[in-house]
């Protein structure tokens, strides 16, 4: 069967791309004029655009045109984890410290004298061994209230949280309202159970509960997915007017709250949770990968009494069951204060980072939390996020542009900058040969 003419012309383009001739970071002619050169209709062209981005050859940036990709960056819902050897990854924040190791021998040691070994390697309940459930319910206390045990359930981090929500909760075609920069882990999450987010408007860096309603009101929105403290990718810390407001909307139009508290801990004096102010329609969500370590992969979701049998019901379809190894080291550490401790350090190792890029790049360029080790910067007038992107790659670092983190259709000029796993003795270095990069970009 002859392939359709805006096929063909996809085709031819999409070999040029591969080939080289059209090298990355090349300006396409708009679609008006390839329709003309090309002798077809403004409709065909815009469907030969639209299959190469399909393809993820080219990317339509609002107000600047259409501009081929460099095909060694990956198009992805969010972003992907650095593998290759010796590449500096600023792309995964990945917090540790010298002691960690030993933390992990001392608990390892703890766990072999105990005389419940042989339950560990047992199926354990969906929603996790009900006194560690306790354990966790009461370290969460002083920050968010009494937790009913029986409605918090372990998961295998704040990703199997968000995954088990979106699994759970909601059918596919659902829409769910979040900030038009927001986590990739969530995009990823919703687009495999086949939910749409809506993007909704800032105000001041975070979300505005104006531009909430007027979505509300023009959408059948089902909830609204929120980071409210310390949020990702901007670190900002939504004020408890605001959440006030926010919540005001949520009730009118009766939303679910998904409130992410990945990195709440990193501000010690925040305001009231979304838990706390109205436990009957948040969801709250969680974990220790932050605080802790990465790869221990341990978290849990506070859901209203009622939702609890259906996210029950999602972990079994899923893991089954936390492994109460993992479970068993952590609630170890809560209850040695080894968590406090460890909460605070990566407090300070984030506010030591912090001052080291705010002097390297200028601290009205950065936006970002004074705890965390992530900050995101915007780019200047002119200045595309892609070549710099690909200009750092050649130099062996990996950074992200603004893409992953949107919800919206055009993505603002930025870089995503995560640096809580970098020796502090190369953070300096990197972030300047970044800068630079930067330079380049904005005077080229």
């Amino acid at each position: 069967m002859k392939k359709a003419r805006y096929i063909r012309l996809a085709d031819m383009l999409s070999n040029a791309i591969r080939e080289g001739k059209l090298a990355p970071g090349a300006r396409l002619p708009t679609h008006r004029t390839f329709a003309e050169k090309s002798g077809v209709a403004l409709a065909t062209a815009t469907r030969v655009y639209k299959e190469l981005e399909r393809r993820g050859l080219v990317r339509g940036e609002a107000g600047r045109g259409t501009f081929v990709r460099d095909p060694g960056l990956p198009m992805t819902l969010g972003v992907h984890q650095t593998a290759a050897e010796g590449v500096t990854d600023l792309v995964f924040n990945m917090p540790g410290g010298r002691a960690d190791a030993d933390i992990l021998r001392a608990g390892l040691r703890r766990l072999a004298a105990a005389g419940d070994l042989d339950a560990m390697l047992r199926y354990q309940p969906h929603g996790g061994r009900m006194h560690e459930r306790r354990i966790i319910a009461e370290s969460l206390g002083p920050a968010l209230g009494r937790i009913d045990p029986e409605c918090l359930l372990v998961t295998s981090g704040s990703q199997h949280g968000l995954a088990i929500t979106c699994l759970g909760l909601f059918q596919p075609g659902d829409v769910i309202a979040a900030d038009a920069l927001t986590y990739p882990g969530f995009k990823s999450a919703a687009a495999l159970n086949g939910l749409e987010l809506a993007p909704v408007g800032t105000q001041q860096g975070v979300m505005a509960p104006d531009d909430l309603d007027r979505l509300c009101r023009l959408r059948n929105i089902r909830a609204v997915y929120l980071m409210p403290t310390v949020q990702s990718p901007l670190g900002t810390v939504m004020d408890e007017t605001i959440r006030l407001r926010l919540l005001d909307v949520a009730q009118r139009h009766n939303l679910l709250i998904i409130e992410d508290a990945a990195y709440a801990f990193l501000e010690p004096d925040p305001p009231p949770a979304f838990l706390s102010l109205a436990p009957d329609r948040t969801v709250h969500i969680s974990s220790f990968s932050k605080s802790l370590a990465t790869g221990l992969r341990l978290g849990y979701v506070i859901p209203p009494a009622d939702r609890t049998a259906a996210l029950l019901e999602a972990i079994r379809a899923t893991t089954w069951n936390t492994p109460a190894l993992i479970s068993a080291l952590v609630t170890g550490w809560i209850e040695d204060g080894t968590l406090e401790n460890s909460e605070e350090t990566r407090r300070q190792d984030g506010a030591v980072r912090q001052s080291v890029c705010r002097e390297v790049f200028g601290a009205a360029s950065v936006v970002s939390h004074r705890n965390a080790g992530f900050a995101w910067l915007p780019l200047g007038k002119g200045a595309r996020a892609e070549p710099i992107v690909t200009r750092l790659k050649d130099q062996r670092i990996s950074v992200s542009g603004a893409e992953p983190f949107a919800t919206a259709a055009a993505a603002p000029q930025a870089l995503r900058l995560a640096f809580g796993g970098l020796p502090v003795a190369e953070l300096r270095g990197t972030l300047t040969t970044v800068r630079e990069a930067v330079h380049a970009e904005s005077s080229g």
